[in-house]
């Protein structure tokens, strides 16, 4: 005896099968950078990255996090907590919201009016 459960299909977009491999391949390949960024910064080597290599990052980071945001996608910048200090965050974000010349004062409205 056989069930008859309506079946539902998702509406998935179609990701070429080269493309995914891509995107996996990226992706490993972030994650092992970040690991040793991570584990230079712990020796204490600070200029590990140079300027130009950190701005390159953090640019490509920016965008990519902004554009799953944007896509609907709801997650945090970071996956563990503990991995990012406070001080990181603030330093960061004060760093971020200078490049671009934005007051804390526009963040706080942007949040307001946009609910993010």
């Amino acid at each position: 005896m056989s069930s008859s459960k309506p079946q539902t299909t998702k509406t998935r977009r179609a990701v070429p099968e080269r493309r995914r491999e891509s995107t996996s391949a990226l992706s490993d390949e972030a994650v092992r950078l970040a690991a040793t960024i991570e584990r230079d910064l712990s020796a204490g080597q600070l200029d590990a990255l140079s300027p130009q290599a950190l701005q390159a990052l953090m640019s490509a980071g920016c965008k990519a996090y902004a554009a799953q945001v944007e896509a609907g996608r709801e997650l945090l910048p970071f996956g563990q907590r503990g991995n990012v200090s406070p001080t990181d965050v603030m330093v960061t974000a004060s760093g971020l919201l200078r490049a671009v010349n934005l007051a804390v004062f526009e963040l706080g409205m942007w949040q307001s009016w946009t609910g993010r």
